[in-house]
């Protein structure tokens, strides 16, 4: 027998894992920025409030500059990762025209803002209603994406270990033990998926969202990699600059040991992004007011930058969305 005290007492667990799923991210931000505070507080001294000495570090930032080394960087960012994106969707969707996904991928950052799933997500109602592609196998080359991305920074950070690894701090010589640890699951894991028969995930393996997975073949996972490497190779030259601005000299072969690390932890979908801005100021303790601040603005900056970006291809971005979806509702 059922009632409403049960049914109330069945939701009261589910909405009570809701609200610490919804929290939790804050309050990782929360501590982490906490944590920032002190550590800029014990340098401040007693004579400055936090506040008022990272006011200085920004005041101190030539901010023209800074822009104009930004704004090229943001797009060649999504000149990549257009590149990247249609290169996955005519593998294993449908062929899209580069120049036809670019607004739409542009556009996609403004949503990303607020949540990166629901970014993607428009780009995958974009091939369907232009391609007639199951949202489902968009999803799946976008999670063939993401799976590369981690490749792809793993291996710019093992070959910056390779290159710097006497100046990296001694949590970095764990990178490559990481590495040939996800080199034996990569030989594994395309096994799995390309083997004839396997003895165990053979239902697994023919789910939609994987349909990706079940057509690459080992060079495009590799050839993923390469197309996505002329933004980290921008971004190696662009951080190295910007952040003498903020008052800090780091040359481009520290950025190739650092930068690929530090992207890792913006995977970490919190708000802020305070997982990088926490590693620059453990990785420069002797700035850590200014690499907090420098932190702070790469990697939130950007994002900002790549949506000012989407404003520009919003017109046609709806254009091309709408305008298929009139020409479906016409036909039916």
């Amino acid at each position: 027998m059922t009632g409403p005290g049960i049914e109330t007492a069945s939701r009261s667990p589910a909405r009570g894992r809701t609200l610490v799923a919804h929290a939790l991210p804050w309050l990782i931000t929360a501590l982490c920025f906490a944590y920032l505070y002190r550590r800029i507080a014990a340098v401040a001294g007693p004579e400055r409030s936090p506040f008022g000495y990272l006011a200085e570090v920004f005041a101190g930032v030539p901010w023209l500059q800074w822009v104009a080394l930004m704004l090229p960087y943001s797009l060649l960012f999504l000149l990549v990762d257009t590149l990247v994106l249609w290169r996955a969707i005519s593998w294993f969707n449908a062929n899209v025209p580069y120049a036809s996904l670019l607004p739409v991928r542009a556009s996609a950052y403004i949503l990303s803002i607020l949540n990166e799933q629901v970014g993607k997500g428009a780009i995958a109602l974009f091939v369907n209603r232009t391609r007639g592609v199951p949202g489902w196998q968009v999803g799946s080359s976008m999670l063939f994406i993401m799976f590369c991305e981690f490749y792809y920074l793993l291996s710019w950070a093992t070959l910056g270990w390779a290159l710097e690894r006497e100046r990296l701090p001694p949590a970095f010589d764990a990178i490559p033990w990481i590495a040939a640890g996800a080199l034996l699951f990569f030989a594994g894991f395309v096994w799995f998926f390309r083997a004839a028969r396997v003895p165990f995930g053979a239902r697994l393996r023919e789910r939609e969202l994987l349909h990706a997975f079940r057509q690459a073949r080992p060079h495009q996972y590799a050839t993923i990699v390469l197309l996505r490497s002329p933004a980290m190779l921008g971004a190696f030259w662009v951080y190295a600059r910007a952040a003498e601005l903020f008052g800090v000299e780091v040359s481009v072969a520290q950025m190739i040991g650092l930068l690929p690390v530090i992207f890792f932890s913006a995977l970490v979908p919190l708000p802020g992004r305070p997982g990088p801005v926490v590693l620059w100021a453990l990785l420069f303790p002797a700035y850590v007011a200014q690499m907090t601040a420098f932190g702070f603005i790469q990697h939130n900056a950007f994002v900002l930058f790549n949506a000012a970006l989407g404003l520009l291809f919003l017109r046609r971005a709806n254009r091309q969305l709408f305008g298929a979806v009139s020409s479906d509702a016409a036909s039916a």
